[in-house]
């Protein structure tokens, strides 16, 4: 194409006339990819330079509008963030504390502002359930994770139940499940008493 004309818009236009939309997906998927290495580039340093989270929000929702992004994209790229700018301790009976301290500080300000929906809430989930069970050391942190997630109302007592029955990955699926049975056992009695409440309300 003649350099006044290469846009992204007549890349696309060229070969989708001349039948070659899989190159056109191609494009789309690489510059996708770039793009959120760029953003993930700039949310690390920003955290790195100790910048306002508010400052960083902003930057994250500005990138997410010119960029055509949903929220479950930015969610997941956020926590895997949140998570690679620290030098994690190896032993189980510290890591828990150090995970907790360093997430009291980002994530309920970073994470719940792209954690809305349901399905960004319980990707979320998911996503720090693939971590606690790629990362040895935090095996048994999952739980007070999330427990730390439903008090900062970043996750809900829905997106919890949703994920106890069918929502989860199957790493470490038995590991987890165990976990939070008491938690889970937990939400469905309060549930249950609520809904029973309800009820004598109506009658």
């Amino acid at each position: 194409l003649p350099f006044n004309k290469r846009s992204l818009e007549n890349f696309e236009n060229h070969f989708k006339a001349a039948g070659l939309d899989q190159i056109v997906d191609y494009q789309r998927v690489k510059a996708s990819g770039e793009m959120r290495k760029l953003m993930q580039n700039k949310v690390r340093d920003m955290i790195k330079d100790d910048e306002p989270v508010k400052d960083i929000v902003n930057a994250l929702l500005d990138d997410m509008r010119k960029n055509n992004l949903n929220e479950h994209d930015v969610v997941v790229m956020v926590w895997n963030v949140i998570m690679s700018v620290v030098e994690w301790n190896k032993k189980e009976e510290l890591v828990a504390d150090q995970a907790l301290k360093h997430l009291r500080t980002y994530g309920p300000a970073l994470l719940a502002p792209f954690a809305t929906t349901p399905r960004s809430e319980l990707l979320l989930m998911v996503k720090v359930q693939e971590f606690c069970y790629d990362n040895m050391a935090f095996h048994k942190v999952f739980q007070k994770i999330i427990l730390f997630f439903y008090k900062a109302e970043i996750v809900s007592e829905d997106t919890i139940l949703k994920w106890n029955q069918d929502g989860h990955s199957q790493k470490g699926k038995g590991i987890f499940l165990e976990q939070m049975k008491k938690f889970v056992e937990w939400l469905q009695n309060a549930e249950e008493e609520s809904d029973e409440e309800e009820e004598e309300e109506d009658d």
